[in-house]
């Protein structure tokens, strides 16, 4: 898709998680064109862009993958502001702490405050995920187990394309029906409000859990940027300091409808 400046979408700050650059889940080809679609004054890599878990247990780097990286370097280049926090899959990066490499600062945590002075406390969220913490080898085996998810997802969403029917994900709704991992997520949520609370903020933006929320939680706003495996989604903050959710598949089927609208417009215009 190349670039059209009247429909890129300029916001003053973009966030981004669990791209899981390094793996086969990953979205790259959507990732790329959303970048291109949106530009920001400010980008919050918000943990897990990069999976050094899969990559040590086997290279897969495509030229897609290269491509997002080069994309993000560009647009350092033309004054974008990019802090990357860093999450348990990319883990390696911690060791780098308060470094900049190619104009990116790595940073455990951040406040960042909005255009309408709400501070929000950016960070990855894996810090209070209790298996991530305590059992990682549970935490690898979860992994191993949502791989597999998105493998099965692979070929049953081959076949439910040729029905036509629309894409659907096991591990989404396995997400949403299972009552632990329903509870999981509210747990997750709590926590990173309470922190939140902690820091001195009126709300939290976090990844991690690859589903993307805007909600209150305990009187504090709680944001998940999603992921780049199958929701697709970041949160953007515009110039009034108001927080969007942006899921990149409905952007652009919203923009295929107007396109295929707009010549009935003109032959009723005629």
């Amino acid at each position: 898709m190349s670039q059209d400046p009247e429909s890129t979408i300029r916001v003053r700050t973009l966030f981004l998680s669990d791209l899981h650059l390094g793996t086969k889940g990953c979205q790259a080809a959507l990732l790329l064109d959303f970048l291109r679609d949106v530009d920001a004054d400010t980008i919050y890599l918000v943990g897990d862009i990069v999976d050094g878990w899969q990559l040590r247990s086997g290279w897969y780097w495509p030229q897609a993958h290269n491509d997002v990286v080069q994309k993000l370097l560009r647009k350092v280049r033309k004054g974008a502001h990019v802090v990357y926090v860093p999450g348990n899959h990319d883990e390696f990066l911690r060791d780098y702490i308060g470094m900049t490499f190619g104009g990116i600062e790595i940073a455990d945590s951040r406040v960042h405050v909005a255009a309408d002075g709400k501070r929000y406390l950016v960070i990855h969220g894996d810090q209070f995920d209790m298996v991530v913490r305590h059992s990682k080898w549970l935490a690898h085996l979860g992994d191993w187990a949502y791989t597999t998810a998105l493998t099965i997802n692979t070929v049953v969403n081959r076949v439910r394309r040729r029905l036509g029917l629309a894409y659907w994900s096991l591990s989404a709704w396995a997400k949403l029906k299972v009552k632990n991992a329903v509870n999981f997520i509210g747990q997750f949520e709590t926590f990173l409000a309470s922190e939140a609370r902690r820091q001195g903020a009126d709300g939290v933006i976090c990844g991690h859990i690859h589903h993307a929320a805007h909600r209150e939680v305990e009187g504090l706003t709680y944001l998940n940027t999603g992921d780049w495996v199958e929701s697709c989604t970041g949160i953007v903050e515009h110039y009034d300091g108001r927080m969007e959710v942006l899921h990149y598949p409905t952007m652009l089927r919203e923009r295929r409808a107007a396109d295929s609208f707009e010549p009935e417009i003109r032959r009723a215009v005629a």
